[in-house]
């Protein structure tokens, strides 16, 4: 249909002639309420950013001497985030002379990027920057689903256990012996 053909009918029935694929050849319109659309398209628009997934980025601060008790608390609150499917930056911050020795920190990097292997990888291996060496830890695609699918299949097994039965007898526990008059009061 030629463009002239299709103005006129959208007048004849007051509406707008709207371009809806202009890379389409050739160029695809319709006769509709251009209100109408722009508000559709806005509609869609708002819909599809609140589908996406934000992705939340932890950070986790070591020192290069740290204790192995330290350690520990620290990686399992790394472990955590990427349970929970955030990534996590780590970050080794050096004070005085440990500047001079950042093979600590790297090998320290190194070590808890292997102990949390199973539920996430390295995205970015340790750089040095400054006075810090950092490291970018993001969870394996489905970590968040899966630890989901373990809280469930613990809590059934919980819920479904079944509770020990009040029993009738008397318990062989006795009450409290009667105080004899012999004892001193404060």
């Amino acid at each position: 249909m030629r463009v002239e053909d299709a103005l006129r009918l959208a007048i004849e029935a007051d509406l707008d002639l709207v371009e809806v694929a202009p890379d389409a050849r050739p160029p695809v319109c319709k006769i509709m309420d251009y209100g109408k659309f722009k508000y559709e398209a806005a509609q869609k628009a708002r819909e599809s950013r609140k589908n996406q997934q934000q992705t939340v980025i932890k950070e986790q601060k070591l020192r290069p001497k740290i204790d192995d008790h330290d350690y520990e608390t620290k990686k399992r609150n790394v472990v955590r985030f990427l349970e929970a499917g955030s990534k996590v930056k780590v970050t080794i911050m050096f004070r005085g002379r440990e500047q001079s020795r950042p093979e600590l920190g790297f090998r320290l990097l190194q070590r808890l990027g292997a102990d949390v292997a199973e539920l996430g990888f390295i995205e970015t291996s340790p750089k040095q920057d400054g006075r810090n060496m950092t490291m970018v830890l993001a969870p394996h695609k489905g970590a968040k689903t899966r630890a989901k699918a373990q809280e469930a299949a613990q809590a059934a097994p919980a819920k479904s256990a079944p509770r020990p039965a009040a029993s009738a007898a008397p318990s062989t526990e006795s009450a409290p012996a009667p105080e004899t008059g012999d004892a001193q009061s404060n």
